[in-house]
């Protein structure tokens, strides 16, 4: 099966569809003409993985195989996709939300136990920062000292998912963070290097790791995506912000009046804004101050 459609993806997507491929796929289609697979060989194969209790990994295998079939009629090595055959034939799969705190209480109790983390100092910068700036945990711990501006207190970095530029205004408490980092890894190209290899990023699994260390459950309890979901509520509910302006800082989609899609700095004197008053909350938070009541949801 010809894999040169992925070569326009990702380095991470082609690396985890092409092992998909050749773990699920390869080893009994691989070998047969791509225009003489058949819809049942397909079923087979992608059963084989739903019986190994790995459902998502199934349909994920499923589409990727639809892929390479669609590629291979564009470019005559086949006349259809006999994964189109296939639709509902996998059970549907439940869609897992990443485990985040929602409630100012378990917030407050989180930030505690953060500042008294004691792990690396690497570590301890990232896990502080991971509430205040909630990007995605991939786009934080490959942080590039070439993106982050401490003149202007700001990070843009090209987000490798949609290929699109973002910027995260960073309130005084993050800029004073990355400041601190700076000392450590400046020279460097990574803020938060490697344990092993100070010229690689440090490791994707390195947040979870710390909340595990905390006593926290990274299934039920807060993620390091987490913290993404835990803005966005709190944002709007707590410091009744306006979703829209909540999503731009996420770098979701948000299509305007226009249809025109994301722009890094719509609304940026706002968002700045919001990321001062959100770093401030959290101190308060931290300190046990008394917070804000909820305001209910702004139209």
């Amino acid at each position: 099966m010809a894999i040169s459609y992925f070569t326009n993806k990702t380095a991470s997507h082609q690396d985890r569809t092409i092992r998909r491929l050749e773990n699920y796929i390869f080893p009994w289609l691989g070998s047969k003409p791509i225009s003489d697979i058949t819809a049942p060989q397909i079923l087979e194969v992608v059963k084989r993985i739903e019986n190994l209790n790995k459902l998502e990994t199934a349909h994920r295998t499923l589409q990727a195989a639809s892929q390479v079939f669609r590629h291979a009629v564009q470019t005559g090595r086949a006349l259809r996709d006999p994964c189109v055959d296939l639709r509902g034939a996998l059970p549907a799969t439940v869609v897992k939300h990443m485990a985040a705190f929602t409630e100012p209480k378990q917030i407050a109790e989180l930030l505690r136990a953060i500042d008294g983390f004691t792990g690396s100092f690497t570590v301890q910068c990232a896990l502080r920062l991971s509430p205040l700036v909630f990007t995605r945990p991939s786009e934080l711990r490959a942080a590039k000292w070439a993106d982050i501006d401490l003149e202007a207190n700001e990070w843009r970095y090209k987000i490798s998912k949609t290929k699109t530029m973002h910027l995260v205004p960073l309130s005084t408490q993050a800029a004073k963070l990355f400041t601190d980092m700076k000392a450590l890894s400046g020279h460097g190209e990574f803020v938060f290097q490697g344990g092993h290899d100070p010229k690689n990023p440090m490791s994707a699994a390195a947040i979870n790791a710390a909340l595990k260390r905390m006593g926290y459950d990274t299934q039920k309890d807060i993620t390091a995506h987490g913290f993404r979901a835990m803005a966005r509520t709190i944002l709007h509910e707590r410091l009744n912000i306006d979703p829209y302006i909540i999503e731009h800082q996420l770098a979701h989609k948000v299509p305007d009046a226009l249809g025109a899609a994301y722009n890094r700095t719509k609304f940026i004197e706002q968002r700045t804004a919001m990321m001062q008053a959100w770093a401030d909350y959290l101190d308060e938070l931290k300190a046990g101050a008394k917070v804000l009541p909820f305001q209910g949801k702004s139209a």
